[in-house]
């Protein structure tokens, strides 16, 4: 993927991964440090939109913006719809009234540092958007704590991807069984919220 659309891939992946999380960024992420470490060795080697070598601080830059990208996208599902769509449907997977009035008081208490150190932990940073916007944390303090809590571990995962180098492809074929993992853990717990909220749907009132 990098080697056809370079930096604006690193940012789209990343922003994707923050709404969805269809790649874990512990994957996508190093890798745009492997291709640095390919230039250094190599300077024919090149990001395809600048047809100049890849380099660390574009990557991170450029992977902290489609962070906060898909941060922003998260917390305006929650601001805007978040609150009735789960106040509607959400008993049918567990979550009561109690439970969003609980997690409104918590952001208002935490939401700095919840949004903050929720980035830098894996699947907490896909999800802490949401609970952002329906407790409407002020824009402008979560816009700030996103881009601060993204940018170290955005950086992390890049340079270890440098450091590690042309070892890369064979590190990440060794991980590979841990994603598949945890995305039939995933899928699981999909399928059974799909199976409650049926059995809900069709138990008599």
């Amino acid at each position: 993927m990098y080697d056809a659309v370079g930096y604006v891939g690193v940012g789209v992946a990343v922003a994707l991964e923050t709404i969805v999380a269809p790649i874990p960024s512990e994957v996508i992420l190093p890798m745009a440090g492997w291709k640095v470490s390919q230039s250094v060795a190599d300077p024919s080697v090149v990001e395809p939109l600048t047809r100049l070598p890849w380099n660390i601080p574009l990557a991170v830059a450029l992977a902290t913006v489609g962070s906060v990208v898909g941060a922003l996208v998260g917390y305006a599902i929650g601001a805007w719809g978040g609150r009735p769509i789960l106040d509607r449907f959400g008993r049918y997977v567990g979550i009561g009234a109690s439970d969003l009035d609980r997690a409104d008081r918590w952001f208002e208490r935490w939401g700095n540092w919840a949004v903050f150190f929720g980035r830098m932990v894996p699947l907490v940073r896909t999800f802490v958007s949401y609970p952002a916007g329906i407790s409407r944390m002020p824009m402008g303090r979560f816009l700030l704590f996103s881009t601060l809590g993204s940018l170290p571990w955005n950086a992390a995962l890049i340079f270890a991807g440098f450091v590690v180098g042309e070892n890369y492809p064979q590190i990440e074929a060794a991980v590979k069984p841990f994603e598949y993992v945890i995305y039939a853990v995933v899928i699981g717990v999909v399928v059974v919220l799909v199976a409650r909220w049926w059995w809900l749907k069709r138990r008599p009132a």
